[in-house]
């Protein structure tokens, strides 16, 4: 069974980019345009991993993976979550990483850097 990757991202460009780019090397890809959209849709699929974006429309980012971590599903939990953000402020790799981001990526994305991190917290389903 191939892995499942949610991207929240608010931004339908950079979603489908993404989601190209993803299902190019075998993933499924799920989407959510907003941070509550986001915490339903993993809370009703159960991703294998998270890409997040911190500036959404309803909550940032930072919020969305702090509920996460706070879920009583440990397969929620426990998901990695890489935080992709055009956020260039000091301060902001950390800000991420606090609120419980696994890694942190910058806009604009990279595919070839996106496929060898996501790939690094996916190795074992391939």
């Amino acid at each position: 069974m191939n892995p499942t990757v949610l991207y929240i991202e608010d931004e339908a460009e950079h979603r489908l980019l993404v989601q190209q780019a993803l299902e190019a090397i075998g993933y499924n890809f799920v989407g959510a345009e907003t941070g509550m959209e986001g915490i339903a849709a993993a809370q009703e699929t159960l991703p294998n991993l998270i890409l997040l974006d911190i500036h959404l429309p309803d909550v940032l980012g930072y919020e969305v993976v702090r509920q996460l971590r706070a879920s009583s599903n440990p397969k929620l939990r426990d998901v990695p979550v890489i935080a992709i953000s055009a956020d260039t402020l000091r301060g902001a790799v950390e800000k991420a990483l606090q609120a419980g981001c696994d890694v942190y990526m910058s806009k604009p994305i990279h595919i070839r850097e996106l496929w060898t991190r996501v790939q690094s917290f996916l190795s074992d389903f391939k």
